[in-house]
Formats: C-alpha cells, sequence, structure tokens
C-alpha cells in the first residue's frame, strides 16, 4: 500500500487472515487468531505478506460486530477488489505482544519446539496447535504425526519455549 515503508518483521507472528469479502463495498471479514477476538485490535500496525515482501496495511475503517471483525483497507473500495486479500494473513512483530501472564504461553512461541515423554524419549517437535472446544491440541510431528492434548499438569508437564522444550506425558506408541 502507498505512503508507508516495507519493513520485513523480525519475528513475523499471523494474528488473523482475511477469510472473505463482506458487502460490495470493500470490506473483509478479519478471521481473528487472538483470543478474545477484539485483541486483534489492540496489535498496530499490521502488515501482510503481498509478492514475497512484509507489506504495512492501511486500515480505512473497522467494525467489530462481537465475535466478527470487519476491515475496509485504504484503496479497496469494492467488493472484486476485496476479494484478493481473501485467504491472505495478517501479521505483527514479535515485540508488539506484551510479555505472557505467568504460566501461560503464545502460540507463536510453541511451533517449532522440541516434544520430550517422561522417559526421554523425543517425539517430535510442534507443528501447529489445533483449537478444539474443550482444550487446544499440539500436533507433533516426528516419525509419525501425534496429537497430544495441550492439557497442563494431564498431558503437558512442560511448557517453556525459554529453555526450549516441551515435556509431556505421552507415550512414544500412542
Amino acid at each position: 500500500m502507498a505512503g508507508l515503508p516495507a519493513v520485513a518483521p523480525a519475528s513475523p507472528i499471523a494474528v488473523g487472515r482475511f477469510s472473505g469479502v463482506f458487502g460490495v463495498r470493500g470490506w473483509l471479514k478479519l478471521f481473528s487468531f487472538t483470543r478474545p477476538p477484539g485483541n486483534l485490535l489492540e496489535y498496530r500496525p499490521w502488515q501482510v505478506l503481498r509478492g514475497g515482501e512484509f507489506v504495512p496495511l492501511e486500515v480505512a475503517e473497522i467494525d467489530h460486530r462481537g465475535q466478527i471483525l470487519l476491515v475496509r483497507l485504504v484503496g479497496v473500495d469494492t467488493r472484486d477488489t476485496a476479494a484478493e486479500w481473501v485467504g491472505r494473513e495478517v501479521f505483527i512483530t514479535r515485540d508488539q505482544l506484551p510479555p505472557p501472564a505467568p504460566g501461560e504461553v503464545y502460540w507463536a512461541d510453541m511451533i517449532g519446539l522440541p516434544v520430550v515423554n517422561r522417559a526421554g524419549i523425543d517425539l517430535g517437535r510442534v507443528v501447529r496447535l489445533l483449537e478444539t472446544g474443550a482444550h487446544d491440541v499440539l500436533v507433533v510431528r516426528g516419525e509419525v504425526e501425534r496429537l497430544i492434548p495441550f492439557v497442563r499438569g494431564v498431558h503437558v508437564l512442560e511448557a517453556d519455549p525459554q529453555q526450549g522444550r516441551l515435556l509431556v506425558d505421552w507415550e512414544a506408541d500412542y
């Protein structure tokens, strides 16, 4: 977008994705990866990966309707121009986030961490997390892919991105 310099985030973190168009005047639905969804509005400026580069987004208007976030970008004023943005993720830099509360971790900090069970067996690395109704689930890829419920004190014994590992109560043959 014109007017703002393109800056590659040092540690880009996806905080949302344009999930669809809304109406005919260029509005986009923005699916938030934050909880609650409105927290996404706290983190500015936003950037998007376009043509292999991070490009800052110039937001013209925002409408927060309960769980739905609607955004209109500068220069995007028709349904067709809005459709070009659908599927793109919205990024911020790591330093825009406040430190996590004691005992909490950001999902972004879990990606890539090695996962080890009580017996010291390497189960693989976290490739993503899934949100379910009951609890979040770690997707761990090693020799096989494992889905480990992120339940502290039951399946997840230690989650420490600073130490660079996750300790789980999960057998290798599960």
